[in-house]
C-alpha cells in the first residue's frame, strides 16, 4: 500500500500534494468539565438563550411576513371591488346607449 500518492500526469505536478498526509483538525474541544461546573452550566445557559432567541427572530420574521400578505390581499380585495363597480358602470352605460341608438334608429326609419 503506499503511503503518498504519485503524479501520473504530467498536469498534476502544479497540484499541492502535501495535504494528504497531513492530521486532519478538528474543532471540537474536550470537555473535561462536570455537570455542575458554573461555568459549564453558564455556558449552556448561554447556548440555550440564542436557540430562543433565534426561535423568536424567525417567528417575527414569520409575524411580518403574514402581516405583510393580509395588507396586500385587502388592498387588491379594494381595487377589485372598485375594478367591479367599474365595470357595472360601464356596462349600465353601454345598455344605455344601445337604448339611445335603437330610438333614434327607429325615429330615422319612422
Amino acid at each position: 500500500m503506499k503511503d503518498k500518492r504519485t503524479y501520473k500526469n504530467i498536469k498534476e505536478y502544479g497540484e499541492d500534494m502535501s495535504y494528504e498526509n497531513d492530521a486532519k483538525l478538528t474543532n471540537e474541544v474536550k470537555d473535561d468539565r462536570g455537570s455542575g461546573d458554573l461555568t459549564y452550566l453558564i455556558e449552556m445557559h448561554q447556548k440555550e438563550i440564542w436557540e430562543w432567541k433565534q426561535k423568536e427572530a424567525d417567528w417575527i420574521k414569520t409575524q411580518n411576513l403574514l402581516n405583510g400578505s393580509k395588507q396586500i390581499i385587502d388592498e387588491m380585495s379594494l381595487r377589485l371591488t372598485a375594478m367591479a363597480r367599474k365595470i357595472q358602470e360601464l356596462q349600465y352605460d353601454n345598455n344605455t346607449y344601445k337604448k339611445e341608438i335603437e330610438k333614434l334608429l327607429a325615429e330615422k326609419n319612422k
